[in-house]
C-alpha cells in the first residue's frame, strides 16, 4: 500500500493571514493521522512564511505518526533537524522570491555543499530525502552523496498530464530502483491526476498537501483524506503492463 503523507504548511498559512494561533496546524496534524494519513509533512522555511520553529517541535512531540521535515539545505535548518530528530528530511531548493516549490533540488551541482550535510542529518539518525525532478543524472547524484529516498518532483505532469511527462516520472522511478533508493513523489496532485502516479513503479509514498487543505476547506480534512486514498488505491492497481 503506497503512504499518503500530509502537508500541513497551508494551514499555517490561514493561521498567519490573521495572525494569533488559529487554524493551529499541529491539531490538523494529529487530526489527519486520526483519519488515515500515514504521516506528516511541514517545510520550515527560512523566511518563517507559514510554518515556525514551535510548530515543528511541537508536532515532532506530539504526532505518533512519522514526521517528515521539509527543508533548505542550510547549516540553520540542518541544525534544527539535528536538535528534533524527526522521522525523515526532505531537502528541497528554496528561493524567497517563489510561491511554492519549483522544480527538483539540483544535486549533481551541490555535491560538495550536500555531502556534509546528508552525512551530519544521517549521524543524528534521521531519514534523508532528496527532492528532484524526474532526471536519471539528479538521482544517481542522490545515491551518490548518501540519500536513502528520493521524491520526485511531479509539478510538471501535475500541470501538464501528457505522456511525455508520464514518461519522464517512470524513467526517473527506474533510475531510483537501479540505485537502490525508496521511492517517494509529490507536488500539485490532484483527485484527478494523481492515480498515474500512483502506477508508478516502485512507489511507496506520496505527499500532498496545498490540494488536500483547499479541500477540506469545503468537505473537511477527513473526507478529503479518505477520497485522496481511495484515489491513490485505484491508481496502483494498474502497472505498466496493464496500462
Amino acid at each position: 500500500m503506497i503512504r499518503l503523507g500530509v502537508n500541513i504548511d497551508h494551514v499555517a498559512t490561514v493561521r498567519n493571514a490573521r495572525g494569533g494561533t488559529h487554524p493551529d496546524p499541529v491539531g490538523a496534524a494529529l487530526l489527519a493521522a486520526m483519519h488515515g494519513a500515514d504521516g506528516i509533512t511541514a517545510h520550515l522555511r527560512e523566511d518563517r512564511r507559514h510554518i515556525r520553529d514551535e510548530d515543528m517541535r511541537r508536532l515532532r512531540a506530539e504526532l505518533t505518526v512519522p514526521l517528515n521535515f521539509e527543508m533548505a539545505a542550510t547549516d540553520e535548518m540542518v541544525s534544527i533537524a539535528a536538535e528534533l530528530r524527526p522521522h525523515a528530511c526532505c531537502l528541497v531548493p528554496e528561493r524567497r522570491q517563489e510561491v511554492t516549490t519549483e522544480g527538483g533540488l539540483d544535486v549533481a551541482g551541490q555535491t560538495d555543499v550536500l555531502v556534509p550535510k546528508v552525512a551530519r542529518l544521517r549521524e543524528a539518525g534521521i531519514r534523508v530525502s532528496l527532492f528532484v525532478d524526474p532526471d536519471p543524472v539528479q538521482i544517481e547524484a542522490a545515491a551518490r552523496i548518501g540519500g536513502q529516498v528520493v521524491e520526485l518532483h511531479t509539478g510538471a505532469y501535475a500541470h501538464h498530464p501528457n505522456e511525455q511527462e508520464l514518461a519522464r516520472l517512470r524513467d526517473g522511478a527506474k533510475a531510483a530502483a537501479a540505485e537502490g533508493l525508496e521511492l517517494h513523489a509529490g507536488h500539485g496532485l490532484t483527485f484527478e491526476n494523481v492515480g498515474k502516479v500512483a502506477a508508478l513503479p516502485g512507489l511507496k509514498e506520496l505527499n500532498i498537501g496545498h490540494f488536500l487543505i483547499g479541500e477540506a476547506i469545503l468537505v473537511g480534512l477527513p473526507a478529503a483524506i479518505a477520497q485522496m486514498k481511495r484515489a491513490i488505491a485505484a491508481g496502483a492497481l494498474f502497472t505498466d503492463a496493464g496500462r
